[in-house]
């Protein structure tokens, strides 16, 4: 929820952490595919559901992002480019434009014009994320990122066993079907003779 310009403390550590990069076309299907690719790589590294809050967050942030940088960031005929990268508590996710003269700046003093270099979107990812700043590695471009904090391992185990339990049990439940079967009261024929007046029944079993 802390706002950083990037700086040596800030960067993340020189270390061989799972990441993605990926180029988009700078339109709102550009963004919608950013924002499904970021969840989807979520879940493949850390095994997390789609459904939790997690997913959900990453899934904002990632929207956001990519808005501010299609609206504010973009030039004609650019794309702008998704960045991900799994850190030991949080996924670090990056977005890098074209405009690096316009700097976001911390959301307590962001004008709220829809044409401010930063605007409402980053008070959601403030507000969503543990830290966010940006960068300019070049002169031609700017990245904007945030972090979205992660579960511990038990806990990311525990939701995903769950969400398993969940599949599994839906499973067994639309498996589940009703068989006639015929009821014979005790004692009321002999045996191998059919009863004239049988009780319909049924019994529920599993398909193989």
């Amino acid at each position: 929820m802390t706002h950083h310009q990037i700086t040596d403390e800030t960067k993340p550590p020189h270390t061989s952490t799972p990441k993605l990069t990926l180029r988009f076309s700078s339109t709102r299907r550009g963004a919608r595919l950013a924002r499904q690719l970021a969840v989807q790589q979520l879940t493949e590294w850390t095994g997390l559901p789609h459904g939790g809050d997690p997913a959900h967050t990453v899934a904002l942030v990632t929207a956001e992002l990519a808005s501010n940088a299609i609206r504010h960031g973009s030039l004609p005929g650019r794309d702008f480019r998704l960045g991900l990268l799994l850190l030991p508590c949080a996924l670090r996710i990056e977005l890098t434009d074209t405009r690096p003269e316009r700097h976001p700046g911390p959301s307590s003093t962001a004008p709220q014009s829809l044409d401010a270099p930063s605007g409402r979107g980053l008070l959601l990812v403030e507000a969503y994320t543990e830290r966010w700043g940006w960068e300019c590695r070049d002169a031609y471009t700017k990245t904007v990122w945030g972090e979205v904090a992660l579960p511990s391992p038990p806990e990311a185990q525990a939701a995903a066993n769950s969400a398993k339990e969940s599949l599994v049990n839906s499973v067994h439940e639309e498996d589940t079907v009703l068989v006639p079967v015929a009821r014979v009261p005790l004692g009321e024929h002999s045996p191998g003779v059919p009863c004239e007046d049988p009780c319909s029944t049924t019994v529920s079993c599993r398909l193989p």
